[in-house]
């Protein structure tokens, strides 16, 4: 599956059965410019670029040489910051996409796409995670305007920089999860929050959840889980107006409705919020240097163990 498909008589100008349809040649053949290209090329058609967090600084190199040619920034609204917008975008036609749904986005990209036009698909964070990013670029492939992915930096890595720890640590946290609570989207049998945290070592990030702060909590307490379990909430990671509340499973949710924070905040559960307790790693012990001898330079390791 090289090229996009083009428009036909049933799906054109319907995104649904487009995206539909799209589902379907996934399940049939993998596209082949999943092997004839990597996260950092230059490609054909309307890149879908992660923002970043929010400071403009943390946007990647590529989505900066993408958007100064840009045309056409069709954006995400107020998650994305207007100093980078202001920053990287001034010469751009500018058109936000919040309040507009598929039906009204993609011919207005297809069109100015077709025109000749640069345009670059802005969204938050990275587009990957919680992004909706697919949907839209399944809709553009069927009418025949290739798209792509470029990587934006997530809010959880710029939590994890402010709160000065990793999200992974030796002996304290083996794994990561991102994840959502329940809600209008998320059934309560889809909600994994609890069973993260019962893992113990277990960073668990929550998007698009201040709002439901108290009620994630009060589920795991009433489920057993330690009420002294470290919790951070980072309101707007990077941004001028950054806000840091730190706490427990116990006591967050009081002091998160203090705060008055309902929205653009990830709550992050575990001890590597503190970083305490994490163990010494065999990156840079006697284990990296195994077989060498005293007069040889040790290179450094290639990879982590943690």
């Amino acid at each position: 599956m090289t090229e996009p498909d083009s428009n036909d008589a049933e799906t054109n100008g319907d995104p649904q059965k487009a995206i539909d349809a799209q589902g379907d040649r996934r399940r049939e053949e993998l596209d082949d410019r999943i092997f004839e290209h990597g996260a950092g090329d230059e490609q054909e058609g309307i890149p879908f670029v992660g923002a970043g967090p929010g400071d403009p600084r943390l946007l990647t190199v590529a989505g900066k040489e993408l958007l100064a040619d840009a045309d056409l920034v069709v954006h995400a609204g107020s998650l994305v910051n207007s100093e980078l917008l202001d920053a990287y975008c001034g010469h751009a036609e500018l058109v936000n996409s919040v309040g507009k749904d598929l039906e009204e986005l993609i011919p207005l990209m297809r069109d100015a796409y077709e025109e000749g036009r640069n345009v670059v698909r802005l969204h938050s964070g990275d587009p990957a995670i919680y992004g909706a990013a697919l949907e839209q670029m399944d809709a553009l492939e069927h009418e025949g305007v290739p798209t792509y992915f470029v990587p934006g930096v997530t809010s959880a890595f710029a939590a994890s920089a402010t709160l000065r720890t990793q999200l992974t640590l030796n002996e304290v946290s083996n794994h990561v999860a991102f994840t959502r609570p329940q809600g209008k989207t998320l059934s309560p049998e889809e909600d994994h929050v609890s069973d993260f945290v019962e893992m113990g070592d277990v960073t668990t990030c929550i998007y698009l959840g201040t709002h439901a702060v108290r009620d994630t909590m009060d589920r795991l307490l009433e489920d057993g889980h330690d009420p002294e379990t470290p919790v951070a909430v980072v309101y707007h990671a990077s941004w001028p107006d950054e806000d840091v509340i730190i706490g427990s499973v116990g006591d967050i949710a009081d002091k998160v409705e203090e705060a008055g924070y309902r929205a653009s905040a990830l709550v992050v559960i575990g001890d590597a919020v503190t970083g305490a307790g994490y163990e010494r790693s065999y990156l840079y012990g006697d284990w990296a240097n195994r077989g060498s001898s005293s007069s040889e330079t040790t290179s450094e390791p290639e990879a982590s163990d943690d």
